[in-house]
């Protein structure tokens, strides 16, 4: 692996992920759909071109620039906030996904990593079981389920190497969407109430730079047609995680457990297992909760000013 696609790249966990290809010598070339990157940072080996993946000619006209050996998917539109519900742009995302695919191999590409999500776990109880009533935010879930399994029939049919790795809950520097950590770390500096569910579920997080390590290891080692769960290796009801940032970041805070209702899926332990991943690729997280939500609280607390 020397020479790599990223699309996505110029995202919270993609340019994290261009970085570590960058940090270990890779070529890369960085695809995403703004006119000039806010992420990414110059490097003599980054090449960022402004690419609607959409326009699957455009991917293709990229194959006079050179042998590429691996293609890395992360652009995907609304993955997080009311756009999850968007059943439209989810399908738009699920052709992405494939189209890039198909085209990642008319590029030279043996190898195809996609970014798939812990939520597509949760399809089975929430929408397959007797008698569920799916919510609206479903529909991601069921985009990325959906995205995984063409990806499969397309990668064989094609002859394409497949690599999944499925992201639990990334978070820390550089994130500005709506998401748990996020939401929740904004508050305690705006000293709002803390409200949650009574946090029962299970949850696991791990740190973005992780996460990035993690696609590195997966697009080198992971072995063809298998998923990888990134996970910090600590899986635990989400009120211990609550706690924990709490402790870390606003001790002494009295948390309202209970106050919010609670109707999404409930996921067993097992499937927040990173063992594969530690065994075929010889990753395990480095940052623990407690010092990625005090580094990510001390970011959040400067770009507020």
């Amino acid at each position: 692996m020397e020479k790599v696609i990223i699309s996505g790249a110029d995202g919270f966990v993609g340019s994290y992920t261009v970085q570590e290809f960058l940090d270990r010598g890779k070529h890369v070339l960085a695809l995403d759909i703004a006119p000039v990157p806010a992420r990414l940072k110059p490097h003599r080996n980054l090449e960022y071109l402004q690419c609607d993946i959409a326009d699957t000619s455009a991917l293709l006209s990229l194959a006079g620039r050179g042998s590429f050996d691996t293609f890395v998917h992360f652009a995907w539109a609304g993955s997080a906030g009311p756009a999850r519900a968007d059943y439209d742009l989810q399908m738009q995302n699920v052709r992405n996904t494939v189209d890039c695919l198909r085209a990642s191999k008319e590029l030279g590409c043996s190898r195809f990593v996609g970014a798939g999500s812990i939520m597509e776990y949760e399809v089975e109880s929430s929408v397959h079981a007797q008698g569920a009533r799916p919510g609206m935010n479903n529909i991601y879930s069921l985009a990325k389920f959906l995205a995984h399994g063409m990806c499969k029939v397309a990668a064989a049919e094609t002859g394409i190497e497949l690599v999944w790795p499925v992201i639990t809950n990334a978070y820390g520097v550089g994130e500005l969407s709506p998401r748990f950590v996020n939401t929740t770390l904004r508050k305690i500096i705006a000293g709002e109430q803390l409200e949650f569910t009574s946090g029962t579920q299970n949850y696991d997080f791990v740190y973005v730079s992780d996460v990035a390590r993690a696609f590195f290891l997966a697009a080198e080692k992971g072995r063809p047609f298998c998923e990888y769960v990134i996970g910090s290796g600590n899986a635990r009801p989400l009120r211990e995680f609550i706690l924990e940032m709490l402790s870390s970041c606003a001790p002494g805070t009295d948390p309202h457990f209970g106050d919010v209702p609670y109707s999404g899926a409930v996921l067993p332990l097992s499937a927040y297992d990173p063992s594969p991943l530690l065994e075929d690729c010889g990753f395990k997280a480095g940052i623990g909760f407690a010092e990625g939500t005090k580094l990510t609280m001390e970011w959040l607390k400067t770009i507020g000013k």
